[in-house]
């Protein structure tokens, strides 16, 4: 009878939590078996272990999720170096796998052989953490328009979370995902319009994931916007006159920054004596032959822009001969303010006095009367 009771409790399977229980129907004492479940980072390390209770030195064997046997108590079954048998011992059995990839997750089976077999499975899963994403351009930047931009975060598990920010403000993009057997791509995209004075704009795609820890990927990317030139002649200060020399400065923007940049004369060929170096026009020893308008023109792949300086050298005598004629034009003004001012004191005195004469008149018969 008491035999009858001790194998009613002996149980083939017992699971109780993550605990295997297998019993020994001669003692009615139990053995369990313990396996814990394990996350690691793709190419990091990861500590399978089994926990032993009541261990009577039955057989303890560990198989990978293939089921292939990687250790037959203790002893190395399955030849892959990066499994290791780190502790073996009446209470814990612990292995270590180096180098660990997507490859490698499912459950590991810790088994203890007695009457039957009994198992408890340790699950490997495999964290892969996103690298620096991408960021692709579907066609270039032209001022007037609008660009397409898309970050591309090729794997990570799980799948990363990826935004957009400009000017610390984020920008709504379309998502979409791809799974790739056990990690996932994923990408972001956007279309903003562009100006030309958006080149050179900064923007940032971050990437978040668990595995990073509250950290971010981030690539940083600037618009390239493409637009028209834009030309300004830089004249020179003051008056030119014979014998001087003339530089100009024709100052050039755009994208792409235009290379060649055409000097030419209005109607006319350039003076023999005019050097040209890139945006710098110079003539010395000027004369009043070199007067007329001189172009600089500049272009590239989306227009073409000009601008021009007319040019006029004065005579240094009839320059003097103005400036000598200034202080008559003054003084002649001078003396037409004070004639100006003298006949109209005259007319303000006459027509008082007129005013007083008749003033008198009209008082006589009054003072007859009295």
């Amino acid at each position: 009878m008491a035999s009858a009771t001790a194998r009613s409790l002996c149980v083939p399977l017992a699971i109780v939590g993550v605990v295997a229980v297998a019993c020994l129907a001669r003692t009615a004492r139990c053995q369990a078996v313990q396996a814990e479940n394990v996350t690691v980072l793709e190419g990091g390390t990861a500590e399978i272990s089994c926990r032993l209770q009541n261990y009577d030195g039955s057989i303890v064997v560990i198989q990978n999720p293939r089921r292939q046997t990687l250790f037959f108590n203790g002893t190395r079954a399955l030849k892959d170096d990066r499994f290791q048998m780190v502790l073996f011992s009446p209470r814990l059995v612990r292995i270590e796998l180096t180098n660990v990839s997507v490859s490698d997750e499912g459950g590991y089976f810790c088994q203890l052989y007695t009457d039957a077999t009994h198992h408890q499975v340790a699950t490997l899963s495999v964290s892969v953490p996103p690298e620096t994403p991408t960021v692709e351009v579907k066609q270039e930047a032209v001022e007037g328009g609008e660009v397409e931009l898309t970050c591309v975060s090729p794997r990570s598990k799980p799948a990363a979370t990826l935004r957009w920010i400009r000017n610390g403000r984020e920008l709504p993009g379309v998502v979409s995902q791809q799974d790739n057997m056990k990690t996932f791509s994923v990408s972001s995209t956007i279309r903003i319009p562009v100006e030309r004075k958006d080149n050179g704009a900064a923007l940032s795609c971050e990437a978040l994931h668990p595995a990073l820890a509250g950290q971010k990927k981030i690539r940083h990317y600037r618009l390239d916007v493409n637009f028209a030139p834009t030309v300004r002649i830089v004249p020179p200060s003051g008056i030119l006159r014979e014998g001087d020399s003339l530089s100009l400065t024709c100052s050039v923007s755009g994208n792409p920054l235009p290379r060649n940049i055409q000097w030419s004369k209005i109607n006319e060929s350039l003076p023999e004596r005019a050097e040209i170096s890139g945006p710098t026009f110079q003539i010395s020893r000027l004369s009043q032959s070199h007067n007329g308008t001189y172009l600089c023109q500049a272009q590239n792949n989306y227009g073409r822009a000009a601008d021009h300086y007319t040019l006029l050298v004065y005579d240094p005598g009839a320059v003097v001969e103005t400036h000598s004629a200034v202080p008559y034009a003054v003084i002649g003004g001078v003396l037409a303010l004070l004639v100006f001012t003298v006949i109209c004191a005259l007319i303000v005195t006459i027509w008082c006095s007129v005013r007083q004469k008749g003033s008198y008149r009209t008082r006589e018969p009054i003072l007859a009367w009295y």
